[in-house]
């Protein structure tokens, strides 16, 4: 529980300093944009009103943000650079990170755990279990990359 205990503390100092990071570089850059040819473009009613839902509302989406994979940085970011205050998100920042925290140190710890103990007991074993997981990881990358990428294919037969 201990072990548990402490990498929990870890990446929770890890992911407040790595999201607050991004809030404020995200804050910067909304300043930086709000005195560039863009400010007349983010000066908009729309713009506005979707500034205001995000300071509003932001903060549960922030906090949410944690559970996903790949949508954490864009939240933080927009948090900041749609100048969310920072009492709000400080309090999404810190619930959010905590479960963030809490999940991998145990849910990661249980994982090395398990090969290190397939590794010492079956080698072969483990080394066929850590190659099973970098191809499916592999697989899942080829398959977003494929199924992002525009089929060309079809264009190119119509205009013949």
């Amino acid at each position: 529980m201990d072990k548990i205990m402490v990498t929990a503390g870890a990446l929770y100092a890890i992911v407040l300093l790595r999201a607050g990071g991004t809030f404020a570089l995200g804050w910067l850059t909304g300043a930086g944009a709000r005195r560039s040819r863009f400010a007349g473009r983010i000066s908009s009613a729309r713009f506005r009103r979707a500034e205001l839902a995000i300071q509003r509302w932001g903060a549960p989406v922030v906090a949410v943000s944690f559970l996903t994979v790949g949508f954490q940085t864009a939240a933080n970011f927009l948090a900041g650079s749609m100048r969310m205050p920072l009492p709000r998100y400080l309090v999404a920042l810190c619930v959010g990170g905590a479960a963030w925290a809490l999940i991998y140190a145990t849910a990661g710890l249980g994982v090395l755990e398990v090969l290190g103990r397939l590794f010492a007991e079956r080698t072969a074993l483990g080394i066929g279990a850590v190659a099973l997981l970098v191809a499916a990881a592999c697989g899942v990358v080829v398959y977003r990359r494929r199924r992002a990428a525009p089929s060309t294919g079809g264009a190119a037969a119509e205009e013949s």
